[in-house]
Parts: C-alpha cells; structure tokens; sequence
C-alpha cells in the first residue's frame, strides 16, 4: 500500500521524520525517549527519520531500521539553531513529521517543512506545557511562541501526549486539535545488565553493597526538589539507609549538593556523583526517589520500576497508579516527609514484593511495541482525514 494511503487502523506503511533538538542525555528523558519511539516505529515496518543537532553520538547499532541525521548546531545551543537540520529534514520526503519539545528552533523547522511538503505535523510537548513549567520564565516562551517557532502551535494537525495530565495541560492552553495519549515504553533490562550495573556500583561506591540504598537518579534541577530531598533525607532517614544522588547537574552541580550535605554534616548519609558517564544505579536500590514539582512522564520512574525498584513520588508526576499496583507510593508534596519515613520502615521483603509488582507492571503496559501501535494508528486517522 503507498504511504499516506488507507483507512484507520489499517496496516498502513509511512514515511516519518521525527525532530528532536538534542539526544545529549544532559537535556533529560527526550534524549532516551524519543529515539526508542523512532526505532519501535521502524520495527512495525515504517520508514523513520530522526533528526536532531548536537555531536553526541547514538548506538545505532541498538536501534535497528533507523535513519538517524545528528546535525551540527549553528550559535548557541541554547535555540538549537540549525540550518543544516533545516535543510535535511525538507529533502527527506515523509508522510507526517512528528516535533518532540517546544521552544527551540527545531520545531520551527518541523512547521515550515510539515507546511511546505502539506503533510501533518505531530507536536509533543515533553513536559513543556505543564503549569509548572509554563510559569518558569514565563517571558522566554513567550518570546519562543512569538518569535522561535511562531504559528507552529496552531499549524499542528495533532498532539501526542504521553499521560493524561499533559493532555489535559495542552487542552488548558485552548489547543483543541486531537490528542494521542501514548506512554513511553520502557525496556526491562535482563540479568547480566543488571549486574554489570551492581559490579559497577559497588565498586564506585562501596556502601552501596553494604547499607540499604535508596536512589535518586535526574538531572540536577530545581525542578525535580533535590535540595529539599537532602534535607528530608537527613531529618527523617535511619542512619543505617544510604541516598546515593547519581545527577546530570544542570541548575545545581554536584559540588554545590556535596557542600550543603557536608555543611549539615551528612556526608556519611549521602553519597553525590555526576551522572553524565555512569551507568544506572537502579540495580543497587531498594527505593527510587523523585519528589519532582511536575513531570508529563518520569522516565527515570519507569526505568526504576522496570528494574524491580518501588518508588516514592510526587503527585504532580503522572503516577498515581502506583499506589493500586502495589509498586509504591505516590504522594503530594506535603505528605511526602511522612511517605518517606514509612516507605524507609517498610520491611526489605515488601519493598521486594513491591518492585517484583512494578517490574511485572512495566512489562504489561509500558512496551515500546504498545506505544509504536498506538501512535501508529493516531498517524494513520490523521492522513486520512487530512
């Protein structure tokens, strides 16, 4: 069947192009997210292009089928300038282009090519259209919307959203398009992954293979209350319970958090690294952590959960089923000192059990298979009634 050519639901084979301003895993959940998404829509049988700027490289190898173009970044990396994107991304034909975040100029170019060639265009917010982020430096999306990628908001055929939280956040914008409500899939990582991971762990930090840990593993940001959570952590923990904080410092760096833990004089509680080169930490936890203001999705929580780790979050993060599942708590923030010290006095059994449930849960409802399908059929319903 010709792509752009069928009836919804329909095994309809397309061309789509997918902009991403950076994989740089410093800019957080995109850089993993988005390129999973591309490859999981290539396995089904699509031809998928992913485009983003920035030099960091990508292990092609682990994602088959795709055709990745990392361009070269024109200024600062700050808008994400680049004409060579520009240019690449308009000579690559495609049925429907799909624009990950907002703000830079990547989704500038995702609107004029959609435009020029009269494809759908797909807008993902990733986070950006939350209350909480909306309100951070107002002023510079403002001047983003007006002058950035002006007109792409209103040009979008379609949204994709990756919790019902972040949908109801673009609906409380006034776009009225139709959304797609999609998860990111997580991949559940096997035996030997995990304990390359503990090896790795235990030897960075060797209190971790000896004292119950629990971790917290973002980007270093006041967004996601890592100051707050060092000083709960050092108010309400057992002496005997480790916090390691594995963070890619953006906002706050690691020197910084080591000296506010050392000026409270809890350097024996609390073990700081930079994130940016180290393997994932979850494989020596017991409990994840993140009492984030807002998340659309939380990837580091999925990650977690689908290393068999319970977690303890915030209710501004979309994961409230984690309460009813059994995988662990899911909180406001005025609750969260109280959630802390009761999921630190749970016993190791049941935090096994817990993290056994979320495991079993992530491989149910959180495949990239589920994900690809669902938004391959989004795709499909909007080139037909285009």
């Amino acid at each position: 069947m010709p792509p752009g050519q069928g009836t919804p639901g329909a095994d309809l084979t397309m061309r789509l192009s997918h902009v991403v301003s950076s994989i740089d895993p410093r800019f957080g959940g995109p850089s993993v997210s988005v390129p999973n998404l591309a490859a999981a829509l290539a396995h089904t049988g699509h031809v998928v292009s992913l485009f983003a700027t920035g030099t960091t490289g990508l292990n092609t190898s682990a994602l088959p089928g795709l055709n990745y173009q990392p361009t070269p970044v024109r200024g600062s990396a700050t808008l994400a300038c680049s004409p060579e994107l520009r240019r690449r991304l308009g000579a690559t034909p495609a049925d429907l282009i799909h624009a990950h975040a907002l703000w830079q100029r990547p989704l500038h170019y995702a609107h004029q090519c959609a435009s020029q060639a009269s494809v759908p265009l797909v807008i993902s917010p990733r986070g950006m259209m939350s209350l909480w982020a909306w309100r951070h430096r107002r002023w510079k999306k403002w001047l983003a919307e007006k002058f950035v990628h002006p007109g792409a908001f209103a040009a979008a055929a379609g949204w994709h959203a990756t919790s019902q939280d972040e949908a109801d956040d673009i609906r409380s914008h006034g776009w009225r398009q139709p959304i797609c409500v999609a998860p990111n899939g997580v991949a559940l990582p096997d035996e030997r992954a995990l304990a390359e991971a503990r090896a790795y762990w235990h030897h960075a930090c060797p209190d971790c293979a000896s004292r119950p840990t629990a971790v917290f593993h973002s980007r270093l940001h006041a967004k996601k209350r890592i100051v707050e959570l060092v000083d709960l952590w050092l108010d309400v923990a057992p002496a005997d319970w480790l916090l390691l904080i594995v963070g890619i410092p953006e906002t706050i760096s690691v020197d910084q958090l080591r000296g506010k833990i050392a000026a409270r004089g809890g350097a024996e509680r609390i073990a700081v690294f930079d994130g940016t080169q180290t393997l994932p930490p979850y494989a020596v936890a017991r409990l994840f952590l993140l009492p984030s203001h807002s998340e659309n999705f939380g990837m580091v929580i999925a990650e977690a959960l689908a290393c068999g780790v319970p977690a303890l979050v915030t209710d501004t993060t979309p994961w409230q089923a984690l309460n009813r599942n059994g995988c662990g708590w899911c909180c406001a923030w005025e609750t969260y000192r109280e959630r802390l010290r009761h999921a630190l006095a749970t016993s190791h059994d049941e935090l096994s059990l817990r993290g056994q449930n979320a495991r079993r849960w992530m491989q149910t409802d959180y495949s990239w298979a589920r994900t690809a399908s669902t938004l391959s059929a989004f795709y499909s319903q909007l080139l037909v009634t285009r």
